[in-house]
């Protein structure tokens, strides 16, 4: 994907945007940073990777873009809501919400207990909803802006070897339709980003083998595998005002798959 940057849309409405990507510091995330990074927008991000996560913004504040790494545990909700303040008092108001964090660690619906259900929840959908609601305000003063929560095509596949994560992508499109209802007055638009198997590195190390890969392609109608910044592309659409009447959308990018 590197050779296609310079080719890359740009999206003058993005341009100084105060931007905030949860799970920013690698794989889909990271992916993010860099691209609303590229637009010129000031983009805060946030992360339990702090080597990573502050190796990325000098790269980048190295370039003359502007990036800010928090180190925040997401279910950490106080303190998730805190760094939320400190980030709108240094940069302003965030126009572009992406709720890209997750942790898609297998499980079995035998053995899992109540605590790890509670902390699938915590990780996977909990923390999009009070992201939304501590930069809502804000957003809505400053004219508007898009909330992009970033879920899966898993719980429309019916993907097994998950079931608690599947259960959060899937409630995280119906959060997504209440907010598009419950903002758009204040011009905020919602909408739901459905990835496929999108091959971060974490995806190649655990589980990409040649015989994933070759069901995956039997399964996809384009048969080239995703990449981060296929997802990235798209969000940057979501984020700028050229897509200002598309709200409480399920939008899927995964390759045209169906389970055979």
């Amino acid at each position: 994907m590197a050779d296609l940057k310079s080719e890359m849309t740009q999206y003058p409405s993005l341009k100084q945007r105060h931007v905030l990507v949860t799970g920013g510091a690698s794989g889909i995330g990271e992916a993010l940073v860099r691209a609303f990074a590229a637009q010129g927008c000031l983009v805060s991000f946030f992360d339990i990777d702090a080597k990573s996560g502050e190796a990325l913004a000098n790269e980048l504040n190295e370039k003359q873009q502007s990036a800010c790494f928090s180190l925040v545990d997401l279910t950490n909700t106080s303190l998730l809501q805190a760094t939320i303040a400190e980030r709108i008092k240094e940069w302003g108001a965030i126009r572009a919400l992406v709720n890209n964090a997750a942790n898609d660690h297998r499980h079995s619906l035998n053995t899992m207990t109540p605590d790890e259900f509670d902390a699938c929840m915590h990780v996977n959908l909990k923390h999009h909803f009070f992201t939304a609601q501590s930069i809502a305000p804000e957003m809505a003063n400053a004219g508007g802006g898009s909330i992009i929560n970033v879920s899966s095509n898993s719980f429309m596949l019916g993907l097994t070897g998950y079931p608690g994560y599947v259960t959060a992508k899937a409630g995280i499109a119906g959060l997504t339709k209440a907010l598009a209802r419950e903002l758009g007055a204040e011009k905020i638009r919602v909408n739901t980003l459905l990835p496929g198997w999108v091959m971060t590195q974490k995806q190649k190390d655990l589980w990409l083998t040649p015989e994933a890969e070759a069901q995956l392609m039997e399964q996809q109608a384009l048969k080239e595998k995703m990449e981060p910044e296929d997802v990235a592309d798209f969000v940057l659409f979501l984020a700028a005002d050229d897509s200002r009447m598309i709200t409480g959308q399920n939008l899927v990018v995964d390759g045209g798959r169906l389970c055979l």
